[in-house]
């Protein structure tokens, strides 16, 4: 499933434009034909809040955590086939009233300059023992990307949790996390 770029507020545009920075992490990739792959470091954290509640520390319900991304490719006619294995970590927070966070981060793909050609989010319920503090999962999917004239590894994809308005605020008051 394709999705084009729609539009996210005024901070992902910032977020990308400063792609060169030391904000970004790198993935693990041997691969030659594969796009670099980064998670967006400022983007890498979100908080789930309680229904009802203000951002704050104590309600917070799980943190999420974009930790880890492998990604091997496939040169296909025009494309690349891309295999992605995401780490997605959820923490109980003191809000928590289950065993289980359903988490949506993006993976959006960009060419020379931050211009995003194709962004798609992806949900993942991570499950949390009741014993645990935090779990993890493995998000492995494949996607073919249209390389639009562009050689692959011109291209970029760009991973980050997608955050509402309430979490920038969280992250903004609350560092801390």
């Amino acid at each position: 499933m394709r999705r084009t770029f729609s539009g996210v507020g005024a901070a992902l545009p910032l977020l990308f434009a400063l792609a060169g920075c030391s904000l970004f992490g790198s993935s693990k990739s041997a691969d030659e034909a594969c796009p670099s792959t980064v998670i967006l470091r400022p983007l890498a954290n979100t908080a789930i809040f309680a229904p009802g509640t203000a951002p704050r520390p104590e309600n917070v319900a799980f943190y999420g955590i974009l930790d880890e991304v492998d990604s091997h490719c496939e040169a296909a006619p025009g494309a690349v086939r891309v295999k992605l294995a995401v780490d997605v970590i959820a923490q109980r927070g003191p809000a928590a009233k289950s065993d289980a966070a359903d988490l949506t981060y993006f993976v959006a793909v960009t060419a020379p300059g931050d211009r995003i050609l194709q962004k798609q989010p992806f949900t993942v319920r991570v499950a949390i023992p009741p014993d645990k503090l935090r779990a993890g999962v493995t998000d492995r999917f494949e996607e073919v990307i249209p390389l639009d004239g562009y050689k692959s590894g011109a291209l970029t994809l760009d991973l980050g949790f997608q955050q509402s308005p309430q979490v920038v605020d969280f992250y903004h008051h609350f560092r801390g996390r």
